[in-house]
């Protein structure tokens, strides 16, 4: 059986309700039963509820991870405990240690193994033949080298990684007929929840351990899935219906969360994506007050409309943890979190949400204005003697303070070598009396940093734009200071208000919730802010496939419906100096509902 459970239909009480029904009026034994979440916080919400439910204290019903379930399923064939488990710090170390040991030209190491990982998972959650995996962080020999040292150095120490979890299993009920029986009987009713997330690898364990009574009841929405970056596969839960012919398909269509011109919009939205199963969502609430869609010159008055609607709901009795602001990426924030802090706003991360200062891009910037000011520390200059490309050697730099009158010496047989460094004098002279605006723009165009981020992208084979953003952050940061001493201020000031909010962020209750769309699945707040909402943005600008903007579409979706009684939906005429067009969903929205503003 499948149910498709939209935003706010109450999907929760149905599973708990159906295993309920299983046992109360089919006599099938607790011991049975298998229900399967994706998070820990859900396995175990989803026992306590249950447990209410039948009035007990204890319960032989299975409810857990995919990862726990099949973990358990390996300790019984290979006797594995807690320690053979490799933890995500221990992945990180060993992928640096192997990324350390070969010659690879890398300037954000943490950005690099952060990529590297996410491609190990993906190979192994879709079980990409090593040799066909094209990657995405660096050249696919030296993909695969990383990969087989990796895999190496596990086996070796008898360990295995998040992921091995659902290869091993796999492998072990593929390979061992009478283990698997073993399992069928044991759990002869499985029920999944938020199937609509569900990859390949952990399907294909499902679909061996149900065979050959095919027990399952999946719970989800199709609307809903918007991890594919993570292996996540939505055709899988479309075409369940036509891999198991006999499936029952139930529809829960009514929205108890959202107001009836929420759940209006919403449906206005999402209809314009094709691969879906068919639905239409339903209000129980009234209509309630319109949505608020506004398009404002810049991000500054953005950032200044939000803090004077948060204050008036303030004012209105709402707390401050009644209110969400919602955005594609954990770095759109950084304007509004800024404001929020002069503001005094008490504000708390889903996601954390990197200090643009402590970039390499950023520190490469803050030296070159450093040299302008007379430092010649070693250390910052080594960071930008060769972008762009001076052919300085670091041989040549052996004390701790950097002589430029010395390097011309060294250099006094290679004129060429000599003229950039009198370029380099010329241009730091030029850059000391500059604003920081005007600094970063001259660092860019001037001594051209930027064309030396051209070749660096081309060698890591990614996007430039992407390194202009920092860029773009910085200029439009450094705006409202005249002095290089004020800017440097502001950073400090900031870069420590960062890491006393990171540190306050589990002890403070009462405040305003900062979510990507993604991280703000399963959430709800009687108010909702959603910025940004523009062609670039949201969607983001990757989304070049069709399947990526069906992606995009239902990540706004899943936004949308976060809202329980008032929704406001922002966009900007203009960011970081360019002219932007409103997003194609706001398009859809205005020509159809009830909206203010």
């Amino acid at each position: 059986m499948i149910v498709l459970a939209g935003p706010g239909s109450g999907k929760t009480t149905v599973i708990t309700e159906r295993t309920k029904y299983l046992i109360q009026n089919y006599g099938i034994n607790p011991m049975e039963i298998l229900v399967i979440t994706f998070t820990k916080a859900a396995a175990q919400e989803m026992r306590q509820r249950f447990l209410r439910l039948m009035e007990q204290e204890q319960t032989q019903v299975t409810f857990g991870t995919f990862h726990a379930i099949f973990f358990g399923i390996l300790k019984h064939a290979y006797h594995f405990t807690g320690e053979n488990i490799l933890r995500e710090d221990q992945k990180h170390q060993y992928l640096k240690d192997i990324v350390g040991r070969m010659n690879l030209d890398i300037e954000d190491e943490a950005d690099f193994i952060g990529g590297i990982i996410s491609e190990i998972s993906l190979v192994k959650n879709d079980q990409i033949p090593l040799e066909h995996y094209y990657s995405t962080t660096c050249s696919e020999n030296a993909f695969r080298d990383i990969y087989q040292k990796y895999q190496q150095r596990l086996e070796r120490e008898n360990r295995l990684d998040f992921d091995d979890m659902l290869v091993y299993t796999y492998q072990l009920l593929k390979e061992r007929p009478d283990i698997l029986l073993g399992w069928q009987n044991r759990y002869r009713y499985i029920l999944v929840d938020e199937f609509q997330d569900i990859n390949t690898i952990q399907y294909e364990i499902v679909k061996m351990l149900a065979a050959p009574e095919n027990n399952i009841f999946i719970v989800g929405d199709d609307d809903q899935s918007i991890y594919r970056f993570r292996g996540a596969k939505p055709e899988i839960m479309l075409n369940f219906p036509k891999e198991f012919k006999d499936t029952k398909t139930i529809l829960l269509d009514q929205n108890f969360r959202c107001t009836g011109n929420i759940v209006k919009a919403a449906e206005l939205v999402i209809r314009h994506n094709q691969m879906r199963f068919q639905k239409n969502m339903k209000e129980v609430k009234e209509s309630g007050d319109k949505i608020e869609l506004h398009t404002f010159a810049n991000q500054p008055q953005e950032c200044a409309h939000i803090i004077k609607k948060v204050q008036e709901y303030i004012k209105q009795d709402y707390q401050y943890s009644d209110i969400a602001i919602l955005f594609r990426t954990n770095t759109d924030a950084r304007l509004l979190a800024e404001k929020f802090m002069e503001y005094n706003i008490p504000f708390k991360m889903r996601d954390s949400m990197p200090n643009i200062y402590d970039h390499w891009i950023a520190k490469n910037v803050i030296s070159y204005i450093h040299l302008a000011l007379g430092s010649r520390e070693r250390r910052e200059f080594l960071q930008v003697m060769n972008r762009p490309n001076r052919y300085i050697g670091r041989e040549c730099i052996d004390e701790a303070q950097v002589s430029l009158e010395n390097l011309k010496k060294y250099y006094d047989d290679k004129h060429w070598v000599v003229e950039r460094i009198e370029q380099l004098e010329y241009q730091l002279n030029i850059l000391k009396r500059m604003n920081p605006y005007a600094a970063i723009n001259f660092i860019r165009h001037g001594i051209g940093y930027e064309a030396y981020l051209n070749e660096y992208a081309d060698f890591r084979k990614i996007k430039a734009e992407d390194l202009y953003e920092v860029l773009n952050e910085m200029q439009e940061g450094a705006k409202d200071f005249k002095t290089f001493e004020a800017w440097f201020a502001h950073i400090e000031e900031y870069t420590k208000a960062l890491n006393d909010q990171a540190k306050e962020q589990n002890r403070v209750s009462n405040a305003v919730t900062f979510t990507t769309l993604h991280s703000s699945k399963g959430l709800e707040f009687a108010n909702v802010f959603i910025i940004d909402i523009n062609e670039g943005i949201i969607p983001h600008r990757k989304a070049i496939l069709d399947a990526d903007m069906q992606e995009e579409r239902r990540m706004f979706y899943v936004g949308m419906t976060r809202a329980k009684e008032h929704l406001h939906m922002y966009s900007i005429r203009e960011r970081y100096g360019k002219n932007l067009m409103p997003s194609v969903f706001l398009e859809n929205l205005k020509q159809d509902v009830k909206t203010a503003g």
